[in-house]
């Protein structure tokens, strides 16, 4: 929603924005459209990719019937319409596709959604919440014993441990989602290793989402910049392209690169996320991370999942 309001400024003044988070797939359908000029990327793949890998991962989970609950802004219908799509190109049933459940994102109570998402006994449930909400829908869905035998499929947008505190625990000890599965935005770029190093080192914390996608999309701008010998909107604009896609020598170090670009030479940047090849909507493809929460809420990442392309 942000980058939603933003972006529309940003064209008009001729600022390029690179988001490294915001993944709907509405901007891919503006930028179709003309409606950016070019002054829009991401370093980070649009839901219609994630949305094919959380069903890619439902399916080889060996769930056959699944149900969806999403958020009712673009965030979460446009995740859910990719989602139902792909799986049913992978031959799964979407037990509620007639009547898609989408909850207010202002809602106070959700008894009724959470009945009707985990309603005709699905296998799973892919739910494209946000923190608040999405745990008032899943402490509904418990209290009314709906949640057991039923594993939840949750996204990038509740990818924090503060989010399974808000959920909660159930009168066992555990979390109330313990089990749960979830997709989010992974890295595995071939600068990685060498920014995961230089990240601890200078914060001292670990890598966590979004973090590398923050880091190629400051590079790239920097590079772009270089290449354009004009640090403006326009000249950035002109450049990103071909400093990220090449063709060009491939370079990882940002230092490297920005020597490179000085003596002359063609640079296609390989940054920490992926190879951050940004195509003509502003969108790179990318991997992504399986993630399941844990007894205690905490959160694990166990498995890596690519999009059906």
């Amino acid at each position: 929603s942000v980058s939603g309001a933003a972006v529309d400024v940003a064209v008009r003044k001729k600022v390029m924005l690179v988001s490294p988070g915001s993944t709907s797939p509405v901007f891919t359908d503006r930028a179709k459209k003309g409606d950016f000029k070019g002054f829009w990327a991401r370093t980070a793949p649009p839901d219609t990719y994630q949305a094919q890998a959380l069903a890619v991962l439902a399916k080889k989970k060996g769930f056959q019937n699944v149900a969806t609950v999403v958020i009712n802004n673009d965030y979460g219908v446009g995740f859910e319409r990719e989602f139902v799509s792909a799986f049913d190109k992978l031959g799964g049933t979407i037990t509620n596709k007639q009547n898609p459940v989408r909850y207010d994102p202002k809602a106070a109570t959700l008894d009724s959604e959470a009945a009707a998402a985990f309603a005709n006994q699905p296998d799973a449930v892919a739910a494209v919440l946000y923190a608040e909400t999405g745990s008032l829908l899943l402490q509904a869905a418990y209290k009314q014993g709906l949640t057991k035998g039923v594993t939840v499929l949750l996204t990038d947008g509740v990818y924090s441990e503060d989010f399974t505190k808000q959920v909660g625990k159930g009168t066992d000890g555990k979390s109330i989602i313990a089990g749960a599965l979830g997709t989010v935005p992974g890295a595995d770029g071939q600068a990685l290793s060498a920014f995961t190093t230089l990240w601890k080192e200078k914060t001292g914390k670990d890598v966590t989402a979004f973090v590398p996608h923050t880091w190629d999309a400051a590079i790239l701008l920097m590079l772009a910049a270089e290449a354009a010998k004009s640090n403006t909107g326009e000249g950035i604009q002109s450049k990103i392209r071909e400093v990220a896609n090449g063709p060009g020598t491939e370079v990882t170090d940002a230092c490297q690169a920005m020597e490179m670009i000085r003596k002359g030479e063609d640079i296609n940047y390989q940054g920490a996320s992926g190879n951050v090849d940004i195509d003509e909507n502003g969108d790179v493809v990318g991997s992504y991370d399986v993630w399941t929460v844990k007894d205690d809420g905490t959160l694990k990442v166990i498995d890596k999942v690519t999009p059906n392309q």
